[in-house]
């Protein structure tokens, strides 16, 4: 299986410094400071990137679901609104999916969601997290 990458560079005290943040495939470079962290200033920050994964591998793992069980999917989207809470740490994520996938009833659609959400690779590295909700329909 394949092996990724990624790195980070932080310049200074927790509160003055900056970073940046890469990805090992070179597609994304972005800057972080405390305030892109933890409140509302310009940059990324490691739980915008935690949300990206999330997201995408939920996605991929229903899609995959989905096709094995003679549902392939027309498109699949989904958010992950990462909560930061005090400690700092990782209190909730809140996945959102909308799906167009032809000739599947709501029900078992909403049982290939919930699997895709327990079993997809990011879900699992993120066992610790307090809470991860899922908001999943039809479109």
């Amino acid at each position: 299986m394949a092996v990724r990458g990624a790195e980070a560079t932080w310049n200074g005290t927790l509160k003055e410094g900056n970073g940046v943040m890469k990805l090992g495939s070179g597609l994304f470079e972005g800057p972080f400071t405390f305030a892109s962290r933890f409140e509302e200033g310009k940059g990324t920050n490691p739980e915008e990137l935690i949300g990206a994964a999330q997201a995408g591998c939920f996605s991929m793992f229903l899609a995959s679901l989905l096709t094995n069980n003679g549902f392939p999917p027309e498109s699949i989207h989904t958010t992950a609104t990462v909560h930061l809470a005090a400690g700092p740490t990782i209190s909730k994520i809140e996945l959102v999916t909308r799906a167009s996938v032809p000739n599947i009833s709501a029900e078992e659609f909403a049982n290939h969601a919930a699997d895709a959400k327990a079993k997809c690779p990011v879900s699992k590295a993120l066992a610790a997290v307090g809470e991860i909700t899922l908001d999943a329909a039809l479109v």
